[in-house]
């Protein structure tokens, strides 16, 4: 059996691990995955028509999304599990990207936008705030998608 080419198998660890979106380097935050079932501790956002919830998963961390019949959102976004990364810049990062949400703000020190890349759906983080702060979110009931 022939040895993969180790250039080929860096290549493919670097982008797969450590991708980035015009020269900013982004970190997985979580996997967004579609879903049409109640979840449990579901939080809603009505400007986005959206239910979230977490996911119980310990290595990798799971949002499950359940959308409204009318959600104003990407048919992208409400069909297809997507990747999401916290990067440094997301304005630089998602130049030049066909956009399936602009940026905005959900709280304070949290921008998301949400970009196509071949087809797919992929959420882009710009955030001060530490993984614990985030993530405390879901105890406390503060969601990450509240209204603006």
């Amino acid at each position: 059996m022939r040895k993969p080419h180790s250039a080929s198998l860096g290549t493919l660890a670097r982008i797969s691990m450590h991708p980035t979106f015009n020269g900013v380097e982004a970190i997985f935050h979580h996997l967004g995955i579609p879903t049409s079932e109640p979840k449990p501790r579901e939080r809603f956002s009505a400007r986005l028509g959206m239910y979230t919830s977490d996911g119980e998963c310990t290595n990798v961390r799971i949002q499950w999304h359940r959308f409204e019949p009318d959600s104003s959102l990407h048919p992208l976004i409400r069909t297809i599990p997507h990747p999401a990364f916290r990067v440094a810049d997301l304005d630089r990062a998602i130049r030049g990207y066909s956009l399936l949400l602009a940026p905005y703000e959900p709280i304070p020190g949290f921008r998301v936008a949400m970009i196509e890349d071949g087809g797919f759906p992929i959420e882009l983080i710009e955030t001060a705030l530490s993984e614990d702060d985030l993530w405390a979110r879901r105890e406390t009931g503060n969601s990450l998608y509240r209204d603006c």
